[in-house]
């Protein structure tokens, strides 16, 4: 490590700058960005800046101080980061640009489809796609039957979701359509992690073509066929006509780019959930147990030809899968939460510390150490599907050091970078291991760890390294 302390002003953290030119030290960090930050903050404390292609990122390590870069949103900004990223990454114009006035606001606006009532129609919906999609696997299955893991979630929730989101393809080949857009774009979620690091499109191969293709589904010839789609796609529709500068292939490349948000890392979050409950026996029978009296208490019966209603207090009161799903969060989630300095200013934080910042200067919070701190976490490459259960009631007091945490569990961001569909997706995970559960005996057919693939560190939730193999039957 070169340090050239004498770069640095009165006030600013060490500069861990590396010794290859613009590179600085992003080799080293995009192999195991874990790993490097922790040794970091044993050499040099809880606040340091490291030289990353390029970018100054002064990460905040201590998890009380997380507050006060979250509430300080005027001096650090997000918004125009995100914009910039996204709109390399799904090719439409920069929101921030001055001729969409408040496209940006408008369509923040629109996640209000998400919360309350109307979260309550859309997981409804999502629940009667997910069950008719159930019932055809049901039909499939008439013994045991054996299907990759994450094919199969890939499979299931691209389905559902898009359906729920968009609405169904009425061709008779409509689930034949809908799997050859899933086709594209798990090609393009794959060349995803590059696109994020900005690195140009025309050297990934085919992605350029691919991401074309998959845009051109949603312009609005296309989209005008589909039917039943969500309100959240409408309003988005309705706002996007407003402006006329903003073309067809740029809406259509909107739309792309919320589908992409709404199961880029909801389908493996999904995976990891359901993986984790089948390796652990005691989990499994304790989620399902919980299941089943759920649906002897309310007289629903289980079974193909049943539909089943869950409502959201239902859905909440369902401790063990709920503390099962958020185990399996803690354990696969990557999020590095960034914001940007929009002058230089001092960052004032707790026990009357002080970081000077610059223009331009990117702060970042990486919630992965908070997850897998044992001072907070017993064990904490463990899987424990009770960890977030006391007496039988919801956990949420977390403490390090002996005090209490504000912040504990971040697999979703945090204040104005948190994702708005969290409470769907939320809903959307539940949801599919409730059915799974509800209708097959479900085991594990091969006997290999699956681990984390850390190419996707600090972009959400990690892929698993392989696919494994699994099998189900109906329940008796």
């Amino acid at each position: 490590f070169f340090f050239f302390a004498s770069n640095r002003k009165s006030g600013e953290p060490p500069l861990i700058n590396g010794w290859i030119p613009y590179l600085g030290k992003a080799l080293i960090f995009r192999k195991d960005a874990f790993k490097f930050l922790l040794d970091q903050q044993k050499k040099l404390g809880d606040i340091f800046t490291v030289h990353i292609a390029g970018r100054y990122i002064t990460f905040i390590m201590d998890p009380f101080q997380y507050v006060y870069v979250i509430r300080n949103s005027k001096q650090l900004e997000f918004h125009e980061f995100a914009d910039k990223m996204a709109s390399k990454t799904f090719d439409y114009p920069a929101l921030s640009k001055g001729k969409f006035p408040d496209l940006k606001e408008n369509l923040h606006r629109i996640y209000q489809y998400l919360q309350g009532k109307p979260l309550d129609i859309i997981s409804d919906h999502m629940m009667k796609n997910l069950q008719d999609i159930f019932e055809w696997k049901c039909s499939q299955a008439t013994d045991w039957e054996t299907e990759k893991m994450y094919k199969f979630c890939c499979s299931v929730m691209f389905e559902a979701s898009f359906v729920t989101l968009y609405g169904r393809v009425p061709a008779a080949d409509g689930r034949k359509v809908i799997s050859e857009i899933r086709d594209k774009f798990i090609k393009f979620d794959a060349s995803f992690p590059y696109l994020a690091a900005n690195i140009p499109i025309e050297l990934l191969g085919a992605t350029k073509k691919v991401r074309k293709e998959l845009i051109h589904h949603f312009l609005l010839q296309n989209m005008t066929k589909w039917l039943g789609g969500s309100k959240v796609v409408q309003a988005r529709q309705d706002i996007f006509e407003k402006y006329e500068l903003l073309g067809d292939y740029d809406k259509a490349a909107h739309h792309f780019a919320f589908l992409w948000a709404s199961v880029g890392n909801t389908i493996p979050a999904t995976f990891w959930a359901m993986y984790y409950l089948l390796r652990h026996p005691e989990a499994l029978a304790a989620v399902r147990d919980e299941i089943d009296h759920l649906l002897q208490s309310t007289g629903q019966k289980r079974g193909p030809t049943y539909n089943i209603h869950l409502t959201r207090e239902q859905l909440d009161n369902l401790v063990y899968l709920e503390s099962a799903l958020n185990e399996s969060l803690r354990m696969c989630s990557s999020s590095m939460n960034i914001r940007i300095s929009q002058e230089d200013f001092v960052l004032k934080l707790e026990g009357n510390q002080e970081v000077g910042l610059r223009k331009g200067d990117w702060i970042a919070l990486y919630p992965q150490i908070l997850h897998m701190d044992p001072e907070v976490y017993e064990d904490p490459k463990e899987y424990k599907f009770d960890r977030y259960i006391e007496n039988g009631k919801k956990k949420t007091t977390f403490y390090k050091a002996g005090r209490k945490l504000k912040y504990f569990l971040m697999p979703f961001g945090s204040g104005i970078s948190m994702c708005p569909g969290r409470f769907l997706a939320m809903n959307e995970m539940k949801m599919f291991l409730f059915l799974l559960l509800a209708h097959f005996d479900v085991e594990l057919a091969e006997n290999k760890a699956v681990r984390l693939d850390n190419s996707r560190m600090g972009l959400g939730i990690l892929l698993p390294d392989v696919d494994i193999a699994f099998r189900y039957k109906l329940r008796s």
